[in-house]
């Protein structure tokens, strides 16, 4: 199968569809879940599907390092190439990774307009013309609303999608619309809020919030644990 044949199919066109705009750009949107369940396994491959698209995608990661985040990134591709059938894999592959870059901060004395300064430096200044930034590991226990509201003015100033990793605790208590309750005073500069539950051997995606309305649905697509790919059903 060819590079543009594979994007066609990827399940993620049914994310897209799902949130009636894909990834979208000037927005905040957040995976949520416990430790362990595969947050950072659909981030990468959120940002997998658009390297494969030839657009440029930065990774932030706070944690202490960041050799296990080339590895997803690894580990996705080789998948993706074998069960695709990927042609001149090898040739692709060294292709696509010239499109991502990788920084990591601590967020201890950290911020917001550091952050924001560094991503500025690299995606106006550097020339790295990037529309996707995910962001691994970011504790929104010790963050603050008005840094989530900093870098969202930022995404819609300079047309990005932000996807963020949250993490949650098992059975964690919710609001009415059912935001975990950590997550319950960054409510209004989220956009999309997906939730992830396991169920045997895959992980179910549930929309929980998309701009302002809270359609608590399942969203026909899974993760699944021996992969660690998005696939729909």
């Amino acid at each position: 199968m060819v590079k543009e044949e594979l994007v066609q199919r990827s399940p993620l066109r049914i994310l897209e569809q799902s949130l009636h705009g894909g990834i979208g750009t000037g927005r905040i949107n957040v995976i949520a879940s416990p430790k362990g369940v595969g947050k950072t396994a659909v981030l990468v491959h959120l940002a997998t599907d658009q390297l494969f698209q030839d657009q440029h995608v930065v990774h932030v990661s706070f944690s202490a390092k960041t050799d296990h985040i080339i590895s997803w990134y690894e580990d996705i591709f080789r998948e993706i190439a074998v069960k695709r059938d990927l042609s001149d894999a090898l040739e692709v592959h060294d292709d696509i990774i010239k499109n991502r870059v990788i920084m990591n901060f601590s967020q201890r004395g950290l911020n917001a307009e550091q952050f924001l300064q560094s991503l500025e430096a690299m995606i106006v200044h550097g020339g790295f013309n990037a529309r996707l930034v995910v962001v691994d590991g970011y504790n929104f226990d010790q963050g603050h609303p008005e840094s989530i509201a900093a870098i969202r003015r930022f995404a819609e100033e300079h047309g990005i999608a932000f996807w963020f990793s949250a993490s949650t605790e098992p059975n964690e208590l919710t609001n009415s619309n059912g935001v975990p309750k950590r997550l319950e005073r960054y409510d209004d500069h989220l956009d999309v809020l997906i939730t992830l539950s396991p169920e045997g051997e895959y992980v179910m995606l549930h929309l929980l919030k998309e701009h302002g309305q809270y359609p608590d649905r399942d969203m026909n697509l899974k993760l699944d644990s021996r992969s660690l790919l998005i696939v729909s059903g």
